[in-house]
Order: structure tokens, then C-alpha cells, then sequence
């Protein structure tokens, strides 16, 4: 019978197996622990606090129809955690939109709040790579117009002029980025950004075209900063 001496050297096998990986495991497991290990010190919990703006929405405000103004407040512990505040302002004029033929205005802030953290495993030197997240909120105005044209079926003249209505959203947002050192205080850091709408409350007509700190509305956005940091 083959049976029997195919299970036994099955089990001999797995057996074998088995004890490759117990005799592996302390060094996979200092190895893992190298990696990941911080550097132990006895530097203290707080190291101070950075301000910082952002370049990119302003730019893009003076280019385009819509964009931000943003501003930052991060503090630093242990160089490793960073709990951040951001607010901002956004402002969109899309005027005469070419598919709907909307006039879109709003100007509103923003606000958002959470926690990056230094992926550096020399977490004390000048430089850093982080990963965060954020939540985010804003209530916003906006008005909406569009100049009368004539109705495809009846030919008469239809437009409509809504002022002030209301809208809010929640969302989320990951975060990866790198601050570095240029001299004294003074760092320059850049971060890409992943946004997704958590609520957005609805009005009459539908959705506005524009979101402040979001963006042109969509369930998810990605976006860039370019900040200017100084250390305090």
C-alpha cells in the first residue's frame, strides 16, 4: 500500500517545515523589530510647535476660477507625532460653465483637524517623511445663475437667480508628504492628498459645482500642497 508511506512522508515534510519556520522566527522577529524599532533617548515629549502656508492655492486662485487659502498649526512630539489644525479659505467664480451654462459663486472657510506621523527611523534629524490623516468640515453660501435662454420646447426665455443657499460637507483625507530643512526655522514641505466625501448636505437643484477645501465636487479628490514651514 502506498497510502500509509505517502501520509508518513507528508508528515515528515510539514514536520520539517514546521521546525525551519520555529528556528527562523527569532530572526525574522529581530529583524522586523530592527526595522521598525525608534530611536530610544531621553529628548522630551514636546519639541515645539511649526506654522506653516500653503503656495499652491493661492496660485492656483490667481490662474483659475476657484482655489485656497490655507494656513497650518502643527505641534511636534518627540518628533514623531504631530498632531495638526489646518483651516482655510476657498473661493470659486466659474463663470458661464460650458455644459450647464451656471454662473457658480461662493467664498467660505474651512477647517481640519488630525495627526501625522514620522516615518523616519532617525526621527530627530531636520528631515522628515510622514504619513497622516485629517478630518475635515465646511458650511458654505454660494449663488447660482443662468442667464435666460430660450426653452428647446416652447421658445420662451428661462433662467433662474439663486443667492445665499446653504451646504455643508464632511470628509476625509490621507495624507503622505516630506518637510525639509533649508536653514534656521525655515523648512519647505510638499504632500499629495487623497479626499473622500463622507456627507454632503443636498439642495434643491442638486450639487454645487465647487466646495471649499474639497474642491470641484466629486465623491473623491486628490491634491497637492506646497508649504512654506516655520519651526517655533
Amino acid at each position: 500500500m502506498t497510502h500509509p508511506q505517502n501520509i508518513s512522508t507528508s508528515i515528515l515534510r510539514l514536520t520539517a517545515s514546521l521546525l525551519l519556520i520555529l528556528a527562523a522566527a527569532p530572526a525574522c522577529h529581530a529583524q522586523l523589530k530592527k526595522m521598525f524599532r525608534m530611536e530610544k533617548d531621553s529628548i522630551p515629549l514636546f519639541r515645539g510647535f511649526a506654522v506653516s502656508f500653503d503656495i499652491v492655492g493661492p496660485a492656483r486662485l490667481m490662474l483659475s476660477d476657484h482655489g485656497e487659502i490655507e494656513g497650518a498649526l502643527r505641534v511636534n512630539l518627540h518628533d514623531q507625532w504631530f498632531p495638526i489644525f489646518e483651516a482655510g479659505i476657498g473661493r470659486a467664480n466659474h463663470e458661464n460653465d460650458e455644459v450647464t451654462r451656471l454662473t457658480y459663486k461662493t467664498t467660505a472657510p474651512y477647517f481640519r483637524v488630525g495627526m501625522d506621523w514620522n516615518l523616519l527611523r532617525r526621527k530627530h534629524q531636520a528631515n522628515r517623511l510622514y504619513v497622516g490623516f485629517r478630518y475635515a468640515f465646511t458650511s458654505y453660501k454660494a449663488d447660482i445663475t443662468r442667464e435666460p435662454v430660450p426653452d428647446p420646447v416652447w421658445q420662451y426665455p428661462s433662467g433662474f437667480d439663486i443667492e445665499g443657499f446653504k451646504a455643508s460637507q464632511h470628509w476625509m483625507e490621507v495624507v503622505l508628504g516630506i518637510d525639509a530643512k533649508i536653514f534656521g526655522p525655515l523648512h519647505l514641505g510638499w504632500n499629495v492628498r487623497y479626499k473622500r466625501r463622507l456627507h454632503h448636505s443636498y439642495v434643491d437643484f442638486g450639487q454645487t459645482w465647487y466646495v471649499p477645501g474639497f474642491g470641484t465636487y466629486d465623491k473623491d479628490q486628490f491634491g497637492t500642497n506646497f508649504n512654506v514651514i516655520i519651526d517655533i
